[in-house]
């Protein structure tokens, strides 16, 4: 604009020029004395001329005169004055510019070298700590390699910050990062585990084979859907050792599941009905169940963990059963190891329908029951899924917000506090160091994206969105957003029903965590290990996949009451 500008104010000067030439060339002076016209008559003889002129070479002021304007038009002719001027004011910017850059570079490279100086002192205490029979961190041999390669990765950039001041031409050019992912360095950081248990003869298992007419009443009352979740897993494991079909409890006395779980799922993996609900057994009872025998796997807080509001309501339902019998002495506080033999002496009936109380609590084959797929023989990767709805509603939200390679984080902090607090090693970490936990993995996983499954307040979650950084970018927290008609996502829970319902919506939370190509986990947490749990047994597990700064203690601690 100011190029136009000034061109057009030389066109307007030099049109008023023109019209005052004009004006001059058109002007006829008043007749004066006659002049021959072909005659110029000059009356200065020739000597006279050239005293004049030896005069005016002698007189430097002349002289000077004459040369001054010679030279400053040969200077205008032979020098670009306007790129001279030009020329010095940029050399001046691009010194100044460069003294900026550099201090630049060196404040960047400052923050870098501080930044490694934390991951040496993090692996120095890491392989002390290993060395100590007691620690609770895992450091394994590919640890130490991802972790020395990220410092040698740290160290390159620390170099092309320094350096990128002095580059001429492209200065990004060769100022990546160190993939650590690459294949030459020989192993991928987050590998998928437990590949080797897809092989199911390796796998120890039972057959579930009911025995008919032979009933399992499952009762779980202790904490959330998650415990219940676990609880009635068990209880599938004591149907198998048993010879009894599982009867699934009341959406009256328990949760809707089957809202949440496909239990034909199980049946057809099994080849045969080894569930069925308490309505169809109520139903096949002509409206009245009883349960034969109640048999207390728990004595202690209450036999069978079961109070007498919960006995109301079974009887409400139709339900009648006898007096509890506690089978052994055993404490929800401390259970004791229990085996296949040992349930099989003591819980084997021949009446139809029995009863075994909560069983949430129950340590019974650990090692049977942590097997991918767990301990009961099925030709499907698991027993207990998400219903077929919840998993396609968890796909297309992956396919439309997060992609392939994302990292998911369940977050727990509503009521946790206290929880970690009265633990040995306390759980519940300073928002800062969990973004400094969090991160790392980040970047071991190289993925772009974090999925954050959360009952934290919008204070919390903002404050940890501001604070994960990689690589001085902000990694994005992604939450399921609230319903919208203009994306089909979550179309399918809305034409079925299913929108709004808090177990269904913690479903979809567990299903999209479990896809991740890494998992956090809240430590302490029974949602963080039903994720876990299906991450085993859907062969998403990763080498990566850890509870929240795991092996770490909060650096501050607040006092109990």
């Amino acid at each position: 604009m100011e190029r136009d500008s000034s061109s057009s104010d030389e066109d307007d000067d030099r049109q008023n020029l023109i019209e005052q030439n004009d004006t001059k060339h058109h002007y006829s002076p008043p007749p004066t004395q006659t002049q021959p016209p072909s005659t110029f008559h000059i009356s200065v003889d020739s000597g006279t001329i050239r005293r004049r002129f030896h005069h005016f070479l002698h007189n430097k002021r002349y002289l000077f005169a004459i040369l001054l304007p010679l030279l400053i038009l040969v200077l205008f002719f032979s020098t670009d004055l306007r790129h001279l001027f030009s020329f010095s004011f940029s050399n001046s910017d691009l010194r100044l510019s460069s003294r900026d850059r550099m201090r630049e570079s060196e404040l960047q490279a400052l923050y870098l070298l501080k930044r490694q100086q934390l991951g040496l002192f993090t692996l120095w205490n890491h392989t002390q700590s290993n060395s100590n029979s007691t620690s609770i961190s895992n450091f394994s041999q590919s640890d130490l390699n991802l972790a020395v390669l990220n410092q040698i990765s740290l160290n390159k950039q620390i170099q092309q910050i320094l350096l990128s001041p002095h580059r001429t031409g492209d200065s990004s050019q060769g100022s990546e990062p160190i993939d650590v992912s690459d294949p030459r360095f020989g192993f991928d950081a987050c590998a998928k585990v437990g590949q080797k248990n897809k092989n199911k003869n390796e796998r120890r298992t039972i057959e579930w084979k009911p025995k008919p007419n032979k009933y399992l009443f499952a009762i779980c009352l202790s904490g959330q859907m998650s415990n219940h979740l676990i609880c009635l897993e068990k209880h599938m494991f004591f149907a198998a050792l048993l010879n009894r079909v599982l009867v699934i409890p009341s959406s009256k006395f328990d949760y809707q599941y089957d809202r949440v779980l496909d239990f034909d799922h199980i049946n057809k993996c099994l080849g045969r009905k080894v569930i069925v609900s308490f309505e169809d057994l109520l139903a096949a009872k002509k409206n009245h169940l009883h349960i034969d025998r109640l048999f207390c796997y728990f004595s202690l807080p209450q036999p069978c963990y079961l109070d007498e509001e919960h006995i109301k309501k079974l009887k409400s339902l139709g339900v009648s059963m006898g007096k509890p019998e506690p089978i052994w002495k055993e404490d929800i506080k401390n259970p004791n190891k229990r085996t296949v033999q040992d349930v099989e002496s003591k819980f084997s009936s021949d009446e139809d329908v029995i009863a075994i109380g909560d069983v949430f609590f129950a340590d019974l084959e650990q090692d049977w029951v942590m097997q991918p797929g767990g301990p009961i023989a099925h030709h499907c990767k698991t027993l207990i899924e998400p219903s077929r709805l919840i998993m396609l509603t968890a796909q297309r939200f992956v396919q439309t917000f997060l992609g392939k390679n994302f990292v998911a984080l369940h977050f727990r902090r509503h009521g946790f506090l206290k929880f970690c607090n009265v633990k040995t090693h306390s759980c519940f970490f300073p928002i800062p160091q969990a973004a400094d936990c969090i991160t790392r993995v980040i970047e071991k996983a190289n993925a772009p994206v974090i999925y954050l499954s959360t009952d934290a307040a919008e204070s919390e979650t903002s404050l940890l969105q501001s604070l994960v950084v990689l690589n001085g970018k902000a990694v994005p927290l992604v939450k399921r957003p609230p319903r919208n008609s203009a994306e089909k996502w979550d179309a399918l829970l809305y034409r079925h029903g299913l929108e709004g319902d808090s177990q269904v919506e913690a479903m979809l939370d567990k299903t999209i965590c479990a896809m991740s190509s890494v998992f956090i986990g809240a430590p302490g947490s029974t949602f963080t290990e039903d994720i876990l749990r299906l991450r085993k047994d859907w062969g998403s597990a990763s080498m990566c996949d850890e509870y929240l700064c795991q092996g770490e203690e909060p650096n501050f601690i607040a006092d109990n009451e």
